[in-house]
């Protein structure tokens, strides 16, 4: 069965001003998402702040630079994520669509499979 990746982008910065109560809410929610949806979910996590990140490229010496933080400059950063397996995209689609995101939203991407 396939599945699927369900990244959580939010941003940082209207994150942080939520209130303690906003933040219990939505940890509630993420909660009942997963047990709502404990027959597909494989995994899924919470990421630490983009501030924390740290970036790896190659440079044309065959070598690599290595930079604190994310590699793009965007408002909205990945947050975290749900790995989940069902039948097709468009199943994939109504889980993702109730995944709490409300300080942005999410991204569903198939996962590939080499063979």
């Amino acid at each position: 069965m396939p599945q699927y990746l369900i990244l959580i982008y939010d941003d940082e910065a209207v994150r942080a001003g939520a209130s303690p109560e906003e933040f219990d809410s939505l940890l509630k929610a993420h909660e009942e998402f997963g047990a709502a949806y404990a027959a597909v979910l494989r995994g899924g996590q919470a990421l630490q702040g983009a501030d924390t990140s740290t970036s790896i490229r190659s440079d044309s010496s065959g070598g690599f630079t290595v930079t604190d933080g994310a590699f793009a400059e965007t408002k909205e950063v990945l947050a975290g994520y749900y790995l989940i397996e069902v039948a097709h995209l468009d199943e994939a689609l109504a889980v993702a669509k109730r995944v709490p995101a409300p300080f942005g939203g999410v991204e569903v991407r198939p996962i590939r499979v080499f063979e």
